[in-house]
């Protein structure tokens, strides 16, 4: 079993920038990927960005150029960067993880909201 526990949600203003943590523990194997979704009332979760076991990344096209997903091996934490935020950047961010070796389990983290607003 994988915990996932994300920290740094809040409130930020417009333009504003927020980091969000998601500290992994437990039985921490090896990982295919880790990342971020997200949430708005009303909105499908999607998927904001992702690092794969290998360092490459992808970005939701909304975010580009104004979020940065890394991960700290040494800690086994997951970062989400968050610069330049809007608005419609507010949600529910939840981090993943997909945890194994040949077969790969996913597990989520309880979710952080982020609001911005002036």
């Amino acid at each position: 079993q994988v915990q996932l526990v994300e920290s740094g949600g809040g409130l930020v203003q417009p333009g504003g920038s927020l980091g969000l943590s998601c500290a992994a523990s437990g039985t921490v194997t090896s990982f295919y990927a880790m990342g971020w979704y997200r949430q708005a009332p009303g909105d499908r979760r999607e998927l904001v960005a992702r690092i794969f076991s290998g360092g490459n990344t992808n970005y939701a096209d909304s975010v580009k150029g104004r979020f940065t997903i890394s991960r700290d091996n040494a800690k086994n934490t997951l970062y989400l960067q968050m610069n330049s935020l809007k608005p419609q950047d507010t949600a529910v961010y939840y981090c993943y993880g997909d945890f194994g070796f040949s077969t790969f389990t996913r597990y989520w983290g309880q979710g952080t909201q982020v609001t911005v607003s002036s």
